[in-house]
């Protein structure tokens, strides 16, 4: 008797259980999927995470927080800019909300090269019309839009800051990333600049980090006085390494992101990247929003600012000018 009553219940059970299943199966798929949002850099998270931090700020500031309801699928090239039209093309494949392309020029050319509908937001130091990325600044059009801080007319002061500080330097040594696209139109640039103020620059190539001690070397034989990197993603993830070997061979540097004084680089000039991050994490909060990319103006960094670093700058037995002290904007001591 006991039995028979144990299954009967046992049957109630299971059959109000059965009943209810399709109710739990309606209740879960009536959960929102969550937009997936691309972000493609041609470094890697050890050197280069704080600045997806600074775009998750960004995003967060357009109301949106990762995986509370918004995704974020990473793609790191790790140095290795031939491996982003790869990794762009997975997030396509992937069909994800946003690509967001940042790290300077390369991953944005691949974007556009693998999408026309998925919107992308960029960040890059060219100017994003004379690369095609855009059809201007104010009206984009299209599926671009971003971020920019125009560096062509660094090279010019950051030159003239070098010259300031040591006057005596006759060869002025560029190292440069010679595995970025971009680096070619820098070099024009820099060269153009050059010729305006009769200084005599030498470029040096590096393609990975284990290659820098070959490239610093190379600048002692062309005998640099001096050294200029200007701004690029993967070089900007080989800032402590960078800062050592300028050091150890006793090379005053200018750079183009502060990120460098701070790791112990003489001075830097140029836009905040970490603000321009931020700039392109709320864009594309507001392309999430429904915005559409050709309606978004491309922001422009429009404050440089002159970071100096003194204990640096004793170590190596050189003293800033009281006039370039007043015009920092800070000082690191």
């Amino acid at each position: 008797m006991f039995d028979q009553r144990r299954r009967e219940f046992l049957a109630l059970i299971g059959g109000a259980a059965a009943a209810g299943m399709p109710c739990l199966r309606a209740a879960r798929a009536q959960q929102p999927t969550l937009p997936v949002v691309g972000y493609v850099h041609p470094a890697s998270p050890a050197g280069s995470g704080y600045l997806a931090a600074a775009f998750r700020k960004g995003l967060m500031e357009a109301g949106y927080i990762e995986s509370r309801n918004v995704a974020i699928e990473y793609r790191w090239a790790e140095g290795r800019y031939d491996r982003l039209p790869a990794l762009v093309d997975d997030l396509v494949r992937r069909q994800v909300s946003v690509i967001v392309a940042v790290g300077g020029d390369p991953p944005v050319v691949a974007a556009k090269a693998a999408t026309s509908t998925i919107p992308i937001v960029f960040n890059s130091g060219s100017d994003p019309v004379k690369l095609g990325l855009v059809a201007s600044l104010n009206r984009p059009g299209g599926n671009i839009t971003g971020a920019v801080q125009l560096t062509g007319a660094l090279g010019l002061k950051q030159l003239e800051l070098l010259r300031e500080l040591v006057p005596a330097a006759e060869v002025i040594g560029m190292l440069a990333n010679s595995t970025n696209p971009s680096t070619e139109t820098r070099w024009m640039e820099l060269q153009t600049a050059a010729r305006t103020l009769g200084q005599d620059v030498r470029r040096v190539d590096t393609s990975s980090e284990s290659d820098l001690p070959a490239a610093f070397a190379k600048l002692v034989q062309v005998r640099a006085g001096a050294l200029l990197i200007v701004g690029d993603g993967v070089l900007l993830s080989w800032r402590d390494r960078i800062v050592a070997l300028a050091a150890q061979h006793a090379l005053p540097a200018i750079y183009s992101r502060r990120e460098f004084p701070d790791a112990g680089g003489l001075m830097s000039y140029g836009a905040s990247i970490t603000d321009t991050y931020r700039q392109v994490g709320e864009t594309t909060g507001r392309i999430l929003k429904g915005a559409k990319p050709a309606d978004l103006p491309v922001q422009q960094s429009a404050r440089l600012e002159l970071v100096l670093n003194l204990k640096t700058a004793k170590t190596l037995g050189l003293t800033f000018p009281m006039m370039l002290l007043a015009r920092a904007d800070e000082v690191i001591e």
